[in-house]
C-alpha cells in the first residue's frame, strides 16, 4: 500500500506562562534559556539556511529522493523518526502493508518530515504527490535513532554522528555534478569517483576548496560544553564558528563565511539566513550530554583495572585529562603527535590552526570508527596502535583492560 498521511501532525510547542503578579530575573533567565534551546532544536532539526537552492537548482536532488525507495534509503544510512510518523501508519508498516520498495513511498516519508535531517516540499501535481524542492539540516549528518521501531527507525538521537550515512553516494547520484567538476577543476567521471570512495560515515569538509581527497568521520555533536576547541583541528573557538563554517560552505545556506587563515570567503544569496541562528544552535548543541554506557557494555572489573593502566603505563592521561578527558582548551598538537599520521593528504595541513586537538573520549564507546579518519575499527585497535607506534609495552591483558575502560566512559 501507499503511505497514507493519517491526520495532521502536531507538533510540540514550549509553552511558558507567567505566574502572579510578575516574574523574578531568574524567572525572566529560565524562560530565555529554554526559548534558546527550543530555537536551537528547532534549527538543528529543521532548518536548511536555505540551501535548496544548492541541493535543488544546482545538484537537482529532488529527482534522486523521488527515486530511491525506503528500503534504499535506509540502506544508505538516511533514518526515519518514528514519532513523525502517525499510529494507524505505525501500525500498517509494522503489519508490512506498507511498500518499502517504492519510491513514492519515499516522497510520502519526507512528506510527513519523518525523514531525519531531509527537508522537502512535496507538491500535489497531476493528482500525484511530487517532491518539488529540498534541502538538507544539521541532524542529516548529527543525528540517528534509536532502531526502536525497526533498523534505521525509531526515536530521534540528536548529537549522535551518524556512521551509516553514506553521504558521498548519496551526492554522487545527483543528476548536474558538472557544477562540482568545473568547481574543482576536473570532470564529472572524477568526481563520482571520489565521492563513492568515502563509505560510510565519512566527510571531507574541504574538498571543495582545496581540492584534495581525505575524507574525516563524522564527529559528535554532544559532550561538548565546556570545551573550547571544537573540531578536529581546534580551528574555531566555539561552535558558532563551526556552524558557520557547515552551513555556508558546505550544505550551502545562505549567509557569508570567511577566514583568511584557510582562504576562504563564501557568500551565498543575498539574505542572510544562518546568523541570527547561530546562537541557538550552539546552545542546543552544548545541552547535549555524551551517552553513558548501555548495561552490560563493559567489563566493569577490567575497566577499573585499566583505568589504572589509562593513568599510569598507557599515559593516556597527558593529553586526555581532566573531567572531559581532553587538553584541548589550553593546547593543540602537532601532526606527529597523531596517531593518524601520517597520512596523504594530511587532514592538518588542510586547517586553519595546522594542528590537532585531543578528542574528548566521555561517549567514545559509542561511535566507532576512530582517530579523524576512522582508520581504527574499534577501541581495541586504538589501544593497539597507541600501544605499537608509542613503544608503551602493554601486555594483552593491560591492553584489554584498557579498552575495557573507554568503553565505561
Amino acid at each position: 500500500m501507499k503511505l497514507k498521511l493519517f491526520g495532521a501532525l502536531s507538533a510540540t510547542a514550549l509553552v511558558i506562562n507567567g505566574c502572579g503578579g510578575g516574574s523574578s530575573a531568574s524567572d525572566t533567565s529560565a524562560a530565555d534559556r529554554a526559548a534558546l534551546l527550543a530555537q536551537g532544536q528547532q534549527t538543528f532539526r529543521f532548518d536548511t539556511f536555505g540551501d535548496e537552492t544548492k541541493w535543488t537548482d544546482v545538484l537537482q536532488m529532488p529527482a534522486v529522493v523521488s527515486s530511491v525507495s525506503p528500503a534504499t534509503a535506509l540502506s544508505v544510512g538516511l533514518k526515519v523518526d518514528s514519532d513523525a510518523i502517525p499510529a494507524g501508519l505505525a501500525a500498517a508498516i509494522q503489519a508490512g502493508q506498507v511498500d518499502l520498495n517504492d519510491p513514492a513511498n519515499t516522497v510520502a516519508l519526507v512528506k510527513l518530515n519523518a525523514v531525519i535531517g531531509v527537508k522537502g516540499t512535496v507538491q500535489n501535481i497531476s493528482g500525484r504527490d511530487t517532491l518539488t524542492r529540498v534541502g538538507f539540516t544539521c541532524a542529516l549528518c548529527h543525528s540517528t535513532v534509536d532502531n526502536a521501531f525497526a533498523p534505521g527507525i525509531g526515536k530521534r538521537l540528536d548529537g549522535w554522528p551518524n556512521r551509516d550515512l553514506d553521504v558521498g553516494l548519496i551526492v554522487s547520484l545527483s543528476p548536474n555534478l558538472q557544477p562540482l567538476a568545473d568547481a574543482l577543476g576536473t570532470d564529472v567521471p572524477t568526481v563520482k569517483s571520489v565521492l563513492t570512495s568515502w563509505g560510510p560515515g565519512k566527510y571531507d569538509p574541504r574538498l571543495n576548496f582545496d581540492g584534495q581527497n581525505g575524507p574525516t568521520v563524522i564527529p559528535p555533536a554532544y559532550g561538548l560544553a565546556g570545551i573550547n576547541s571544537v573540531t578536529f583541528t581546534g580551528d574555531g573557538r566555539d561552535l558558532q564558528y563551526w556552524n558557520r563554517y557547515v552551513a555556508v560552505t558546505q550544505m550551502g545556506g545562505h549567509g557569508s563565511f570567511s577566514d583568511a587563515r584557510i582562504g576562504v570567503n563564501v557568500t551565498n544569496g543575498t539574505d542572510d539566513l544562518v546568523s541570527s541562528k547561530l546562537e541557538g544552535l550552539q546552545a542546543y548543541q552544548l545541552s547535549l550530554a555524551a551517552p553513558t554506557p548501555p548495561a552490560g557494555n563493559f567489563n566493569a572489573a577490567a575497566a577499573a583495572r585499566g583505568k589504572v593502566v589509562f593513568e599510569n603505563q598507557g599515559q593516556c592521561a597527558t593529553c586526555h585529562s581532566g573531567p572531559e578527558f581532553t587538553d584541548a582548551n589550553t593546547r593543540l598538537h602537532p601532526p606527529a603527535d597523531s596517531m593518524a599520521e601520517p597520512e596523504t593528504p594530511s587532514y592538518a595541513a588542510r586547517s586553519a590552526t595546522k594542528l590537532y586537538r585531543t578528542s574528548p573520549l566521555k561517549g567514545v564507546w559509542q561511535h566507532a570508527p576512530y582517530f579523524h579518519n576512522g582508520s581504527a575499527a574499534t577501541l581495541p585497535d586504538v589501544v593497539d596502535t597507541y600501544n605499537t607506534k608509542l613503544g608503551l609495552g602493554l601486555s594483552a591483558p593491560q591492553a584489554a583492560d584498557l579498552a575495557e575502560y573507554l568503553k565505561s566512559l
